[in-house]
Parts: structure tokens; C-alpha cells; sequence
């Protein structure tokens, strides 16, 4: 069961990797960059400010840090307790793949820290503000949706990886929204 469920994952990474082209592999290649987004980060914290104020920014500040840290700490663990080879360094598919990322990392693939660390803060982003912008959080997750698939187009994770980081992200991300919701009503309202 897990061979052909391993086997499929890797048939529909080929099929959806196959499905780049050269004119749009620089958009890719932004998207998946970690510090693309940095701006985007940015207007998410001026808009918690705006709606909740310094205070309560602050505190979020330091539980979005624990939150980025346990879910990236915790992909790495996985990783390296799983040990399954990126797309890019399979023997079997390496080279009938599109491969454009800078380089093969040596690091392994399941789950993928992007997809869970973009979806996480998409979730806790989109909740936070929820009660002010109500189309915030569809938002969100769209750009975590596309986050994770430039994964696959760049050569770098497989379906599986990314729909497993997904999920433990967006489970961090609405725990680490309970708990911020916690630790406001006890510092911050009282």
C-alpha cells in the first residue's frame, strides 16, 4: 500500500513538474525564494497594529517567533527521522525531471518546511485578522497554496511532502492561534 502510494506521488510530481515552461520559471524561482514575501509579512504586522496595538502586536510577534520555530524545528525533525531523497536527487526521475533550482539540497523532503511553515503563518495570519478583513484568510491560503506548489515546479518536493507539510502547518498555525487568543485575554484585556 505505501509502495503504490509512493509510486502515484511520484507519477504526479513528474506530471506536474513537466507542466513548467522557460517563460515562467523566474516567477517560480520568486515565489518559492524565502524573502519574497518579507513585504508581505510586513503588511500582516501593520495591520495586527492597526487593529490591536502595540501591546498586543508585541506579544504576537513573540508567539508567531515560537510558532515559526516549533514548526520549522519540528519539519527538520521529521526530515531527518524519514529520510526521503528530494525529486531531485532520485535516481529513477532525476533526469527527466525540470529541475531549476539553484541547487539539489542534500537535505531530505518529507514534509516540506515551506509548505508548513507558509501555511502556518496563513492560518494564524488569517485568523488573527479574521474579525477585520474577512476574505484575508481565503486569501492567505491561496498564496501558502502556491508557496507549496513552486516546491514542484522548481524540482525540489514531492505532492505528498507538500500536503503533509500543509497540514501540520495549518494544525500549528490554528494552535498557535488558540494560544495567542489565550495569552491576549490574560495580558493584554485583563
Amino acid at each position: 500500500m505505501l509502495e503504490q502510494l509512493l509510486e502515484l506521488d511520484t507519477e504526479l510530481f513528474v506530471y506536474l513538474n513537466s507542466l513548467g515552461s522557460e517563460t515562467w520559471d523566474w516567477l517560480w524561482l520568486l515565489i518559492t525564494d524565502e524573502l519574497t514575501f518579507v513585504p508581505l509579512y510586513a503588511i500582516l504586522l501593520v495591520l495586527i497594529y492597526r487593529n490591536y496595538g502595540l501591546k498586543s502586536l508585541l506579544l504576537m510577534v513573540l508567539v508567531i517567533a515560537a510558532m515559526i520555530t516549533f514548526t520549522d524545528q519540528t519539519t527538520n525533525i521529521v526530515k531527518r527521522s524519514v529520510l526521503r531523497f528530494r525529486p531531485c536527487a532520485c535516481d529513477e526521475i532525476k533526469d527527466i525531471i525540470r529541475y531549476i533550482a539553484e541547487r539539489c539540497s542534500a537535505n531530505r523532503s518529507f514534509f516540506s518546511g515551506h509548505a508548513s511553515n507558509s501555511m502556518a503563518a496563513a492560518v494564524f495570519g488569517g485568523l488573527v485578522l479574521r474579525p477585520y478583513y474577512k476574505n484575508l484568510l481565503f486569501i492567505l491560503l491561496f498564496w501558502a497554496f502556491v508557496v507549496a506548489y513552486s516546491r514542484i515546479y522548481v524540482g525540489v518536493h514531492f505532492p505528498v511532502d507538500l500536503l503533509c507539510g500543509m497540514t501540520f502547518g495549518a494544525l500549528a498555525g490554528f494552535g498557535f492561534y488558540k494560544l495567542n487568543k489565550r495569552l491576549l485575554k490574560r495580558f493584554i484585556l485583563d
